[in-house]
């Protein structure tokens, strides 16, 4: 029977297959997309560019990747272990996809102060969820919308260079990505975990494209 409940947190087999497919095709797609946003850094960024652009694409890449591994395994003790990983890198993709906006779009002090708000709440989460995953649970979901949104702060420099399918690019990543956060909330019931990922994988695929047309060639 293909609906027992094969490990500590609770999913079936059923969820397990469709959580780990799904986020090894956004692993996936993240290699083949970190190699187009760097070939065109190269071509049309300076160095900073380029080091944004590589390391968006790692950290993007980390995510899918410890993600995938994490549902694939069933041992409990290797599965806890990557269980961490895949949560804590959730904080440095979000870390990541505001380099490029930082360093490459906002730039100057601005940018920077930004880069320096998002890295302490990543490192923070990170630390927390390290010590105690189940603890700080829900202040990790509450610290993911918090650096997701923090460029509301300085949403006028974005506004100042980038033209609205931009914005709608940049602003429907965090829409799908805020919505998506409803469903890993109630990962307890039957699927919604994957359609987590979902979401995830929408919200990915929206602000890779509005870094790679409106971002990294500035």
């Amino acid at each position: 029977m293909l609906a027992f409940k094969i490990n500590f947190n609770g999913q079936t087999l059923g969820e397990e297959i469709a959580n780990s497919v799904s986020h090894g095709i956004g692993a996936l797609l993240a290699i083949a997309g970190t190699a187009v946003m760097v070939v065109t850094a190269c071509l049309t960024s300076d160095v900073m560019g380029i080091v944004s652009a590589a390391l968006y694409g790692f950290f993007t890449i980390l995510l899918y990747m410890f993600s995938t591994i994490y549902h694939s395994l069933t041992n409990t003790k290797a599965k806890r272990v990557f269980q961490i990983f895949d949560h804590c890198s959730i904080f440095l993709m979000i870390l990541g996809s505001y380099i490029p906006i930082c360093l490459c779009l906002i730039r100057g002090l601005w940018g920077w102060v930004l880069f320096s708000i998002t890295a302490v709440l990543a490192i923070f989460g990170i630390v927390f969820n390290s010590i105690d995953l189940k603890r700080w649970h829900k202040m990790s979901m509450i610290l993911y919308v918090l650096m997701g949104w923090s460029l509301i702060f300085m949403f006028k420099h974005v506004v100042e260079k980038v033209p609205i399918q931009g914005i709608l690019l940049l602003v429907g990543g965090g829409v799908f990505y805020t919505l998506g956060i409803i469903f890993f909330a109630k990962d307890k019931v039957r699927y919604m975990h994957y359609i987590w990922h979902i979401f995830v994988l929408l919200g990915t695929i929206t602000q890779y494209f509005f870094i790679l047309f409106y971002v990294i060639p500035l």
